[in-house]
């Protein structure tokens, strides 16, 4: 029972490492003749590409709407979201420096890299203000893939005020929750042909750049897996020190939610032992439900560890990685954590976080499918991470707030 259930819990996940195979095959034997298959990979694209703008935009409010009226406030939900940004960026500060040291990326460079390094050089070199990369001129534009950051403000606006109305616009509401339920599920129905549209599109691709590229998805899952391990057993074990709990009574607790994160490949299905764990190691109820089932959506440490990769990859694919270190760096990172931001927020959100990452580099969104195998590829360390993290996460939270509430009246 307990194999047929592992087997169910990542059937999809199979299906489409099945559709990666089969691609990958055809690719290596057909050669540019697996260009016939383009056009089946290109419909699965299309398809994808329709609902992300509509995607975005309800996931998004929908989860302001939540978050808004959860109770989440004040010190617990400042102290949150900041020990969410820092277990993000120290996730991707060392996946950064191990992947440039242990480089697998390389020798992955592709065609079509002028066009969109000029896009990129140009924006480092003048210095793009934040308000174009977060906001857009017209309303219009908002509805667009390319423009998915000022989607994204502007949904998360338009979330926080439906909520804040409350009663007295219940409709909106209605239409926010049902209208990302509708929309959630079209992309649900979609997702089920993935094996075969990116299978296609794998074949295509292999077919144009020949059968190497296979060999650096390999290396790629090595160096992802090095650095999910050390931030799981020596970051973590470094935040158990800092708030004070035994380790042997930390990693006991822990190993609920592992277990759990491995055999069921879902941060949301880790919920109800991260919970349960968080309490037996001293977190206060209020805690315990306030930053699990946010973390759910805003936090993962291992999203970030694998964007990072992705990131990497699209840059010296696409031979438009920055000479300086610190843009480089910079570039790196922050797009990393911002696209598992955006992956948490849309629990099916597809290729979503890969557009994103096409979009903001310049490059053409149909890349987001090879972006994707990466994701897949490397799902179980990658979850492993992100739903231990929350444990994590709320025994930081349960320490910052009574170190806030001991030193208030000193």
């Amino acid at each position: 029972m307990e194999k047929t259930s592992v087997l169910k819990n990542y059937s999809s996940t199979l299906w489409l490492l099945a559709g990666l195979a089969a691609g990958g095959v055809l690719g290596v034997l057909l050669g540019e003749k697996a260009a016939v298959f383009k056009p089946v990979g290109t419909l699965f694209l299309n398809l994808i590409f329709v609902l992300v703008v509509p995607l975005v935009f309800f996931s998004v409010a929908q989860s302001m709407v939540v978050l808004r009226r959860s109770g989440t406030i004040g010190k617990v939900l400042v102290a949150t979201l900041g020990v969410f940004l820092v277990m993000a960026l120290v996730a991707g500060v060392f996946s950064y420096g191990l992947m440039l040291a242990w480089n697998p990326f390389a020798q992955a460079g592709g065609s079509g890299g002028a066009a969109g390094g000029a896009a990129l050089q140009e924006s480092l070199n003048i210095g793009e203000s934040l308000a174009s990369a977060f906001s857009v001129n017209d309303f219009p534009l908002l509805l667009s893939r390319e423009h998915l950051l000022p989607l994204i403000v502007f949904a998360a606006l338009f979330g926080l005020c439906v909520a804040a109305l409350g009663s007295t616009v219940p409709t909106m509401e209605k239409l926010v929750m049902e209208g990302g339920a509708v929309i959630m599920k079209m992309m649900d129905v979609v997702m089920k042909v993935a094996p075969i549209g990116i299978g296609c599109y794998f074949a295509d691709t292999i077919g144009a750049l020949g059968g190497q590229i296979v060999g650096r998805y390999l290396e790629i899952f090595l160096v992802v897996l090095v650095a999910c391990a050390v931030c799981y057993f020596g970051f973590y074990s470094l935040c158990a020190l800092f708030c004070r709990i035994p380790l042997g009574k930390f990693w006991k607790e822990m190993i609920p939610p592992s277990a759990t994160a491995v055999g069921t490949s879902s941060s949301a299905a880790c919920l109800p032992v991260n919970l349960s764990a968080a309490r037996r190691l001293g977190v206060s109820e209020k805690v315990a439900d306030g930053v699990i089932p946010l973390g759910i959506n805003l936090h993962k440490d291992g999203s970030v560890v694998t964007s990072v990769a992705k990131v990497l990859f699209t840059l010296y694919f696409f031979d438009i990685m920055p000479d300086s270190g610190l843009a480089a760096a910079a570039l790196v990172i922050l797009l990393s954590v911002l696209e598992s931001i955006v992956v948490g927020a849309i629990p099916i959100g597809g290729m979503t976080g890969e557009l994103l990452i096409c979009a903001i580099l310049g490059v053409e969104p149909a890349f987001a499918a090879t972006l994707m195998i990466i994701g897949t590829v490397c799902d179980i360390p990658a979850t492993l991470l992100n739903a231990t993290g929350n444990l994590v996460a709320s025994t930081l939270v349960e320490r910052l707030v009574n170190f806030f509430n001991s030193n208030k009246y000193a």
